[in-house]
């Protein structure tokens, strides 16, 4: 799949000629509400079997045509190169698709498997109408290859609203968990309404997860986990309560996410982590844990300094980092996640966690901005759909922020009040995504499900196979 920019004027129908695609298939995979009405600059997907590789620095041509499943003379002819030796950082290269002609015997299935994509997108790219009615030497249009990657998303809804959530994108899901139990002074749980949301994460075959944490938006948590931490007996206690929990439930995983603990606890919470584990692995379960956004070993703050990113990378099962939250509801407008901050973080990380084990935290919301900005005013947070269907609302300017690799704009309500509007799109999701190949990562976790994002499912999808352990 491509991203093609809306430019003044621009039709979905003239997009379809352009590309040879359905009109109604680009339709689908965006979710446009009104197919009529586009935003100057707005990023659109296209699906078509072919795609688009940004060189990078020391790359060569045989490594880019290895990741991609495709010959180096496919795309040296799809590019005119001149030089196979000769390629420069920055530029945009044509990945053709690839081409199987079938041979007598073989079967739909038979040919995904070899390619490890699925009968679907093969049908999804080649006139098909019974999969089961294929001929020798018919030439089919295969998918690109796809590295294998695991995906967590958390949400904050519970009962039918998180299960119904996950019911919505569970394909695309490893593991799926709602936040969260919060942990009591005494060594207890405050409990949440989980059923029906395990009961969906079996049904996709995806792993439950159950979250503990020792923070609510009224309390910052630093004093409970103290209190949790200097206690064995607590510690014990909690650990109890949280398996009884996982075994009555049915929960596979555990993600222990305790933020703004103490400095002077770091040691203390690196212990109970390893005494989780401990407990977590006899009973066959996993463990992982959420880490600040830190960007050196020595980074200071309540929010980083008693997360130790080699004791987590040893510990853990896998770690999830919250790379997000740059823009805050209640700072100044800006970025939510920047991928020129996210680099900074994941260039720490990969130096004291395993590569294996981490997954690099992506948030999926978008943030609205009144201006001129005051201090402590709280920006309203919705979805990356509705960011789009306001700004062709207001006959907004789409622009983009390539050090970001993020979304903006500017509009003017019915108040003649001036907001600014950061949120994520195909463009943006593509800059992610790439990070996690760059640096050979484990995986994503969204935070958090409930805001519609379509292109970001659609594109995760072209890029990556998601393990399943359901």
């Amino acid at each position: 799949m491509i991203v093609h920019v809306i430019q003044c004027g621009e039709t979905l129908w003239q997009l379809a000629q352009r590309y040879g695609v359905p009109l109604e298939r680009i339709v689908a995979a965006n979710e446009l509400s009104d197919p009529n009405r586009l935003a100057t600059g707005q990023a659109v997907v296209i699906p078509v079997p072919y795609r688009y590789h940004t060189v990078r620095a020391g790359e060569t041509l045989w490594q880019i045509a290895h990741s991609y499943g495709v010959t180096v003379e496919a795309i040296v002819q799809a590019n005119r190169i001149a030089n196979p030796a000769l390629i420069y950082p920055g530029t945009a290269l044509l990945i053709p698709a690839r081409i199987h002609t079938v041979r007598a015997g073989e079967t739909l299935g038979q040919i995904a498997a070899a390619y490890q994509v699925s009968v679907q997108q093969i049908i999804e790219f080649n006139p098909i109408d019974d999969p089961n009615m294929i001929v020798p030497g018919q030439r089919l249009i295969i998918p690109p290859a796809k590295p294998l990657i695991e995906v967590n998303a958390f949400t904050v809804d519970q009962g039918e609203k998180g299960a119904e959530q996950v019911r919505e994108v569970g394909r695309h899901l490893t593991y799926a968990a709602p936040f969260a139990y919060t942990i009591r002074a005494d060594g207890g749980l405050n409990p949440i309404n989980d059923t029906a949301f395990i009961q969906a994460a079996y049904a996709a075959r995806v792993v439950p997860m159950m979250t503990i944490t020792n923070f609510t938006y009224r309390d910052p948590g630093s004093r409970l986990a103290q209190t949790v931490l200097a206690d064995a007996t607590l510690q014990t206690r909690l650990l109890d309560n949280v398996i009884q929990v996982m075994r009555a439930k049915g929960y596979r995983a555990l993600n222990v996410d305790f933020e703004n603990v103490y400095p002077s606890d770091r040691k203390r919470y690196n212990e109970f982590l390893q005494r989780a584990a401990n407990r977590l692995h006899a009973e066959g379960y996993v463990l992982s844990t959420s880490l600040a956004p830190k960007i050196s070993a020595e980074q200071k703050g309540l929010l980083y300094e008693a997360h130790d990113y080699p004791a987590h990378g040893r510990i853990a099962d896998f770690v999830v980092l919250m790379t997000y939250e740059w823009g805050y509801r209640f700072g100044p407008p800006q970025a939510i996640s920047p991928v020129n901050q996210i680099r900074r973080v994941l260039a720490y990380a990969v130096t004291a966690v395993p590569r294996r084990k981490i997954m690099m935290g992506f948030q999926i919301y978008a943030r609205d901005w009144v201006l001129p900005h005051v201090p402590g005013q709280e920006a309203e947070t919705f979805s990356p759909k509705e960011a789009l269907e306001r700004a062709v609302r207001y006959g907004a300017f789409i622009q983009y922020d390539p050090v970001a690799a993020s979304p903006f704009y500017r509009y003017t309500d019915e108040q003649g009040r001036q907001h600014e509007v950061w949120f994520e799109d195909a463009r943006s999701a593509l800059a992610k995504f790439q990070l996690v190949k760059e640096y050979g990562l484990s995986g994503i976790s969204y935070w958090v499900l409930g805001y519609p994002y379509p292109e970001n499912w659609v594109l995760l999808e072209d890029n990556f196979r998601i393990r399943k352990r359901g």
